[in-house]
């Protein structure tokens, strides 16, 4: 059941620069935004189209929240925010873990929940701050091992980094590797440079979904996992590995930036990456 944005009042506290909802009027998906960024996640009506954890990030200028304006723009014309309107959608997703989520990793493959967020909850929100959970029912991960999933993020004004706690609840193993990763788009056609040290992963890549229009700026991806037991490149994706038991946590930071804003430069993104390990 979709549990409906907490409404905050900004009062004295100045305008509100964080927002997150559930967005039934287009897909059940499920957007979040501050004032430098913006992604969503896949739910129910989108599942086969596709049937994803991975975040989807949406490119902006800092400033103003845009997401709803979008998504009501969207219902005249649904190809809305693929088109610049400072900023847009130019990022693909597909089943992949896209601009940063995690999943079992076992028998040496990435294995993806069997639906899309099946539950979501804003737990808090004020004017700069806001934290919301996502629910992946039960599924069959491998041969008799059934995986749930709890996904919290919170996201801060002024931040292009979100923090993300997975919470994987299973049966059938005593433990579980996880992968956590971004997808890496066929790194010979789309990656520009990389920076892949313990614990961190960033690129620096090309629009890749430029099917609206041509694209002319370039996409800062990021996760950070400080205490990853490993790290590799899985089905073209750059992945940190947490082994955990039933019910333990697995903490990290996903990210994201716009050439055509104020990150402009790979150094300038990587440089803030780092920092994100402190």
């Amino acid at each position: 059941m979709f549990t409906a944005l907490l409404a905050a009042s900004c009062g004295n506290n100045g305008e509100q620069k964080v927002m997150a909802r559930a967005v039934p009027e287009r897909a059940d998906d499920f957007v979040f935004e501050n004032n430098l960024v913006a992604g969503r996640f896949y739910g129910k009506a989108l599942e086969g189209n596709p049937t994803s954890p991975g975040l989807d990030i949406w490119v902006k200028q800092p400033g103003a929240l845009v997401a709803d304006t979008w998504y009501a723009e969207a219902q005249k014309d649904p190809g809305y925010y693929h088109h610049d309107h400072g900023g847009k959608d130019c990022y693909k997703v597909a089943v992949s873990l896209g601009g940063g989520a995690s999943v079992p990793y076992i028998d040496n493959k990435l294995r993806y929940p069997a639906t899309n967020y099946r539950t979501c909850e804003v737990k808090s929100i004020t004017p700069d701050e806001v934290t919301f959970v996502l629910g992946y029912p039960a599924w069959d991960a491998y041969e008799g091992i059934s995986v749930s999933l709890s996904k919290e993020v919170t996201l801060r004004a002024d931040s292009y980094f979100a923090d993300v706690t997975d919470t994987y609840t299973f049966t059938g193993t005593d433990s579980l590797t996880i992968a956590a990763g971004i997808k890496l788009h066929g790194a010979q056609d789309t990656v520009v440079k990389s920076m892949f040290e313990s614990g961190v992963l960033a690129i620096w890549e090309r629009a890749s979904d430029q099917g609206a229009e041509p694209e002319d700026g370039l996409i800062g991806v990021a996760l950070v996992m400080p205490d990853a037991d490993e790290m590799g490149v899985i089905d073209d994706h750059a992945v940190v590995f947490k082994m955990i038991g039933s019910g333990q946590p697995v903490s990290y930071r996903i990210g994201s930036c716009w050439s055509k804003a104020r990150i402009n430069k790979p150094e300038k993104w990587f440089s803030l990456v780092k920092k994100q390990m402190k």
